[in-house]
């Protein structure tokens, strides 16, 4: 094996020089955005007058053959292939006479160098050969353009720099320089070496860099050797710390802050980039920044606490039952904590509200997909409510309390109804612990360690009715003992927590009651009722239901708010909500990557998102485009506009129909996000009240 630090023309020039893809390569799956990475990184080698960009490390076995050198790229393919699809473009424009390069044999330095041999023949004149289709939409690029295959991503990325060249950010013969600064680490493997062990080993031990790590690397990378040892130490490794190692996690949340957007746990690394690039920060002043709010996240996930019982008791439970959707809200309510504009009063009850808020939801089987939309915007929708963070409190609360439909705050009646009746025992661990942990603890100074117990099995849910009855507590129950036992069983008011629960087994009331360590001698609260009653039937379900479910609303209140807005507020609703919801209402605006887009019609919205899907990644919609599968979402979509009776184009010479209603619409949408595997709930529609438009969906 040899290694060697090289220019990537280097390695790529000589006329006799050929590069194979192996079969066992994945496809080229390079995205536009990593294309628009790399042209961006050439555009600043010109502008900052760098001499050199690292561009990685190409593995490739070498094999001579009679007429050519063949090396097997092993490593490094999806790079070499896309600095080829930029070479060809670049070619193909000079050619053209859409450029004009000052030096009159640079075309011809590309395509002879670069692209081909022009002495061999038609099957190895092409000097890159990828794998199965790539290779044929490849070598289609250099026919004439109605030869191209439109739908291949090898085709799509070409078309993205041919057109980015036209833009003239840098001449085509700077871009040319900028190409010649790419550095690489060229290994070149000897007979010896097993190709396939070492492409194994590169690809496939699972030690791939986290997002976090590649944002470290991001961040300190070009820093001077002092600095990268300051900056790591003062900041970063306290950020690790702080995050307890989970530095991923925790800049999704912070990107989530700073955007409002939600990145895709595959797409952090990029959307962290884009976002320092668009602001002014100096390194130092964003790793402070991050830092910051490491430490508001190490609060949120129990890493270090706040100092406050209620509120640290609050965000213990809120991790036991997994609600990581709230962070983001958390933490910028923190922020406001340590800038003094809440108490620990208003932190405490904002805290407690939303886990009541998110307990009601659970206990109503409302689904959680809304929720990371709007624990996202909530703060913002708070400040826009009077443009200022005050009387923040009471705007909290008439936020949570004024959404519908599912983004709703159950009301009492909803709540009781449902908890009452909900098959308690039969939810998972961790609500079911969380709700005995409340219903014991809540109110009192005197609290116990629930969790604790629970999970290292001192504790058990015991149902005081068993699940399976004997004679004794048939003729207990009285003539409707089926029915009471079938209907009561698993409801919370026949549960209930104790040590002794192998104890217990199937035996009566009366015995559970008096027997040694039973609930007549329990040191748990919540069988203080039980142990007064002398039978066990469906009086005393009721009446403990009854107890509990006034408990209950006394938990997890419902908040009151003082505060009206000014201004109009419109319904909210989201992709993923019922389409009924939408029947017969005018579309205000719509909210898709974070900013509100004004539109006056659900076919305006419908257009929007479309076009900036197709932004976004155009690989998707190309292929529906070229598909001949029929139904949705394929066959909305083509580059004759001649099939529709009415279309719109979306670019690329690409159209979508428009003649279907907004339902259809909307299942199209929906469809496409699952393609772009976007999440439906980021799609937010604000609506008209009771509005009879024809517009609105049907």
């Amino acid at each position: 094996m040899k290694g060697a630090e090289t220019k990537l023309t280097n390695y790529i020039e000589g006329r006799k020089n050929r590069f194979i893809i192996p079969v066992y390569q994945r496809n080229y799956d390079w995205k536009i955005e990593n294309c628009k990475q790399l042209f961006d990184d050439l555009v600043k080698v010109i502008k900052e007058n760098r001499k050199n960009h690292f561009f990685g490390s190409l593995v490739s076995v070498y094999e001579v053959s009679a007429r050519t050198n063949e090396y097997l790229v092993i490593d490094g393919q999806q790079r070499l292939t896309t600095v080829s699809l930029l070479l060809l473009a670049m070619y193909n424009l000079i050619d053209r006479g859409l450029v004009v390069s000052k030096d009159p044999n640079l075309s011809k330095q590309i395509y002879e160098e670069y692209l081909v041999d022009k002495y061999q023949t038609d099957e190895t004149r092409i000097k890159l050969k990828p794998i199965k289709n790539d290779h044929k939409a490849f070598v289609k690029l250099f026919e004439q353009e109605n030869e191209h295959v439109k739908e291949s991503n090898i085709t799509i990325n070409y078309n993205y720099f041919y057109e980015r060249i036209q833009q003239n950010e840098i001449s085509i013969d700077q871009l040319f320089d900028a190409i010649e600064c790419l550095e690489i680490i060229s290994i070149t493997l000897d007979h010896d070496d097993n190709p396939q062990l070492i492409f194994e080993s590169l690809n496939s031990t699972g030690l791939d860099l986290s997002e976090g790590d590649k944002i470290r690397n991001f961040v300190l990378m070009n820093l001077s050797a002092k600095e990268q040892e300051k900056y790591y130490t003062k900041y970063w490794n306290a950020i690790e710390e702080e995050t307890k190692y989970d530095v991923s996690s925790f800049i999704r949340d912070y990107l989530s802050v700073k955007t409002q957007n939600l990145s895709s746990q595959k797409k952090i690394y990029y959307n962290f980039k884009e976002y320092v690039q668009s602001t002014t920060l100096l390194t130092e002043e964003l790793l402070k920044d991050m830092l910051q709010y490491a430490k508001r996240y190490g609060i949120l996930i129990g890493k270090s606490k706040i100092g406050n019982k209620a509120i640290d008791s609050s965000i213990y439970r809120l991790n036991r039952i997994e609600t990581s959707v709230t962070r983001p809200f958390f933490l910028e309510v923190l922020r406001l904590f340590e800038e003094e504009k809440l108490s620990s009063q208003d932190v405490s009850n904002i805290f407690i509200e939303t886990e009541s808020y998110l307990f009601r939801r659970t206990i109503c089987n409302i689904p959680t997909n809304a929720l990371n939309k709007i624990f996202l915007s909530l703060n913002r929708e708070i400040i826009r409510y009077e443009n200022n963070d005050n009387n923040y409190l009471e705007k909290f609360r008439y936020a949570l309390t004024s959404k519908k439909d599912s983004t709703r705050f159950p009301d009492d009646s909803e709540f009781i109804r449902d908890f009452m009746e909900k098959s308690v025992y039969q939810m998972n661990s961790k609500n079911k612990i969380y709700i005995f942990e409340r219903f014991e603890n809540n109110g009192t100074d005197e609290d116990k360690d629930i969790y604790r117990h629970c999970d290292d099995g001192t504790y058990s849910i015991e149902h005081i009715m068993p699940q399976n009855l004997t004679a004794t507590w048939k003729i207990e129950l009285g003539d409707e003992w089926e029915e009471i036992h079938e209907m009561w069983l698993h409801r919370v008011a026949n549960l209930t927590l104790t040590a002794y629960n192998s104890k217990y087994s199937n035996y009566s009331f009366n015995e559970k009651k008096n027997m040694e360590h039973g609930f007549k001698d329990s040191g748990i609260r919540l069988n203080a009722f039980i142990s007064k009653q002398d039978t066990w039937s469906l009086n005393e379900l009721q009446n403990r239901n009854n107890v509990l479910m006034k408990q209950a609303l006394n938990i997890w209140m419902r908040p009151v708010s003082t505060f009206k807005p000014i201004t109009t507020q419109f319904d909210c609703y989201s992709l993923s909500d019922d389409f009924s919801l939408l029947k017969n209402r005018d579309i205000v605006k719509f909210s898709l990557t974070g900013d509100l887009q004004p539109v006056k019609t659900w076919a305006e919205m419908y257009l929007a998102v479309i076009r900036t899907l197709y932004s976004v990644e155009k690989s998707v919609i190309v292929q529906l485009a070229t598909s001949t599968e029929g139904g949705y979402p394929a066959s909305q979509f083509s580059f004759d506009k001649s099939i529709f009776i009415r279309s719109e184009l979306i670019g690329d010479g690409v159209y979508v129909s428009t003649n279907s209603n907004t339902t259809n619409k909307l299942i199209n949408l929906e469809r496409l996000f699952k393609l772009y595997e976007f999440d439906p709930s980021d799609l937010l529609f604000y609506l008209k009240d009771n509005s009879n438009s024809s517009e609105g969906a049907n």
